[in-house]
C-alpha cells in the first residue's frame, strides 16, 4: 500500500519536535510499492528524500519536495548456523523493538544498543552504536531500492564503507538508495561485552543480555532526555578525532582531558596514531552547558545533547550548534562536526 498526503506535518517525525511540514509525505509498504511510486512520478524537477525515524535529522525550514518513509515491517529468520543466525529485518522495524525481539529468541550482540531512538534502516545509515558496540559489526548485508532508476539492489557490509557514524549512504550515495531491509548474522551465545566503564560494575556470573540491556536503558535514561518530553536528536556532535600530537599539546593546557585510543583514521589530515575526544567534555569546558540561544539550548544532564526547550526554530538551533562549534573551535583548536543530519 502507497499513500502520499500534501501538506504533511513533520512534528511527529522529527525527535527535535520542530513545526516543520512536507509538501508531500510517501509511505509504502514494499518495495513493489516503492518502485511504483518512481516509475509513476516525475521526481526529476522535485527533491526527493528519504527519512527514519527523524532521530538523527534537523529540518532546517519546510521541506519542498516527496519526503520518503518506509513502512516495511518484518523479521524473518534466514538461516539458523546453530553458533549464529541471519535475520533479515524491515527498514521500518523500530531498533528498540528488534533489541527485545532478539534477547527473546535467543540471539545476541545488540543488547548495548538498546533504546537507540532509531528505525532499522536508519540504523545502517548512520552506523548507530553505543556502549562499546557498533551495528556494522552484525550488519551481513543490506536491500535497497535506488531512487534514480527503481532498480533494486543489495551490498554486502564491505561495500557499504562503514565507520564511527558513517557508511556510504551518507555521504556519496546520500539521497540515492532507499533502504528497504537489513540482513543480520547475530550469534545464539551470549557474550558480553563490558568495556564501556559503565557497565564494567556488572556481575559475570550469571550475567544475561536482558541485565546488560537493563542497564544500558538505566544509563541513557540518566542521562539523555526522552524526546516526547524535552525534543532533541540525541548526540548532535560527533566525538572528534586528533592526532596523538594535537592531544599531547592540548594536554598541557588541558591535564584533565580525556581520550580513547583509535587506529589511524581517514577523519583526518593528520599521519600517525589518533585519539578520540569526548564532545561532551569539549562542549562543557566552553562553558555551553546548560545554556541556550532562544529556546534552544545544550542539555544540562548531558552536553552533547541539543534541546528543544519548547517552540524553539529551526534557526535557533542551527545557531546554536554553529555557536558552539566556533566556540570550541577558537579554545581547542578542534573543530566539532555533527551527527545530526541538516536537510
Amino acid at each position: 500500500m502507497l499513500t502520499i498526503q500534501e501538506n504533511y506535518s513533520l512534528k511527529e517525525h522529527n525527535s527535535f519536535g520542530l513545526d516543520v511540514k512536507a509538501r508531500y509525505f510517501v509511505e509504502y509498504e514494499s518495495e513493489d510499492d516503492l518502485v511504483q511510486f518512481l516509475a509513476q512520478t516525475d521526481t526529476t524537477s522535485t527533491r526527493l528524500f528519504h527519512i527514519g525515524s527523524g532521530s538523527d535529522l534537523l529540518f532546517t525550514r519546510d521541506f519542498d519536495g516527496y519526503l520518503l518513509h518506509s513502512a516495511i515491517k518484518g523479521i524473518e529468520v534466514l538461516e539458523d548456523k546453530g553458533d549464529s543466525a541471519v535475520l533479515k529485518v524491515g527498514a521500518a522495524v523500530i531498533w528498540d523493538e528488534l533489541i527485545k525481539w532478539t534477547i527473546n529468541n535467543g540471539y545476541y550482540g545488540l543488547e548495548n544498543m538498546s533504546l537507540i531512538p532509531s528505525e532499522v534502516g536508519a540504523a545502517a545509515v548512520q552506523n548507530i552504536g553505543a556502549y562499546g558496540v557498533e551495528v556494522k559489526d552484525y550488519i551481513q548485508s543490506v536491500e535497497c531500492v535506488d531512487l534514480h532508476d527503481g532498480r533494486t539492489a543489495r551490498f554486502f557490509n564491505e561495500e557499504c564503507k562503514f565507520s564511527y557514524r558513517h557508511s556510504i549512504f551518507k555521504d556519496q550515495w546520500r539521497g540515492r538508495y532507499a533502504i528497504t531491509k537489513v540482513v543480520f548474522s547475530l550469534p545464539t551465545r551470549f557474550v558480553p561485552n563490558l568495556q564501556y566503564r559503565g557497565l564494567r560494575e556488572l556481575p559475570l556470573e550469571g550475567l544475561t543480555a536482558q541485565a546488560v540491556r537493563n542497564k544500558v536503558i538505566s544509563l541513557r535514561q540518566g542521562k539523555l532526555p526522552e524526546p516526547a518530553v524535552l525534543g532533541n536528536a540525541g548526540s548532535f556532535f560527533l566525538n572528534p578525532i586528533v592526532s596523538v600530537d594535537k592531544y599531547e599539546a592540548l594536554l598541557q593546557q588541558y591535564p584533565d582531558m580525556p581520550h580513547f585510543p583509535v587506529p589511524s583514521s581517514s577523519d583526518s589530515d593528520d599521519t600517525g596514531q589518533f585519539v578520540k575526544v569526548p564532545a561532551a567534555w569539549l562542549i562543557e569546558r566552553a562553558g555551553w552547558k546548560g545554556k541556550n540561544i532562544g529556546r534552544a539550548g545544550v542539555y544540562e544532564l548531558q552536553p552533547l545533547v541539543l534541546v528543544n526547550r519548547g517552540g524553539a526554530t529551526p534557526d535557533e538551533i542551527v545557531t546554536l550548534a554553529a555557536t558552539i562549534i566556533d566556540d570550541v573551535n577558537r579554545k581547542f583548536g578542534i573543530t566539532l562536526k555533527p551527527e545530526a543530519i541538516y536537510i
